[in-house]
């Protein structure tokens, strides 16, 4: 299975300088977050595959206005082709906004996806805006990662965590692939192409997303910020 995945930046050569053709043999495009949704909805128009989004902390033009033809997958477990897809959008929180978490609220997340993840017997591929904590995040308070996410590879491995929100332009390190735990953690900056063999699954299902907890919704749960701040 060829994955294309976009996160932060529009790439021209997808959106604006965009050539007919130049999507095929895609079979699952992932973002991570921070994108116009013009952007998602022109990738799901021109392609011919599923179109699968966590949301960014600067996406909440969503709410009003969310990508066409695209499934958030925030807190959803779904399989497709086999592969076991968990998402976890949003970042620390640093201001008041949407689609930010403190490590309290994401910790909670994490453990109401104990079940869906039961259901799906693991999961392969992990999608979030934030990296793990010390595993590609940043010093500054917007850009720290989730210690909560670095328990989650500790206790389920899967083979990769993509995310985005730290851009490889904004400062002398590049490493786009690091690795914790058994994991590949790759920062998906722009975009980057991802191959995964399908898993052993339904053929009556190929091509089709499977939702373990659930009907696909739009309204992630994230936690709000009390007096308390959490």
């Amino acid at each position: 299975m060829k994955i294309l995945v976009v996160t932060d930046e529009e790439y021209p050569a997808f959106y604006e300088s965009y050539q007919p053709g130049r999507l095929d043999g895609y079979d699952l495009i992932i973002s991570c977050g921070d994108l116009k949704a013009s952007y998602l909805t022109f990738l799901s128009d021109m392609s011919h595959c599923p179109v699968l989004y966590v949301h960014g902390n600067h996406d909440t033009a969503y709410r009003k206005c969310p990508p066409g033809g695209c499934d958030c997958i925030d807190d959803k477990v779904v399989v497709y082709n086999g592969v076991r897809i968990l998402g976890l959008g949003g970042c620390r929180w640093y201001h008041p906004g949407e689609y930010q978490v403190t490590e309290r609220a994401m910790r909670r997340r994490i453990r109401k996806l104990r079940f869906p993840l039961w259901r799906a017997r693991g999961v392969d591929l992990v999608v979030t805006h934030a990296p793990p904590e010390g595993v590609g995040d940043a010093e500054d308070p917007a850009h720290r990662g989730f210690a909560a996410l670095r328990a989650l590879l500790e206790k389920y491995h899967p083979a990769y965590l993509l995310h985005g929100h730290v851009h490889l332009s904004y400062g002398a390190d590049k490493t786009r692939e690091r690795e914790y735990a058994g994991t590949r953690v790759i920062n998906c900056y722009q975009h980057y192409e991802l191959e995964i063999a399908d898993k052993p699954h339904d053929l009556r299902r190929h091509g089709s997303l499977i939702w373990k907890n659930g009907e696909p919704e739009y309204e992630p749960e994230y936690g709000r910020r009390d007096s308390n701040g959490f």
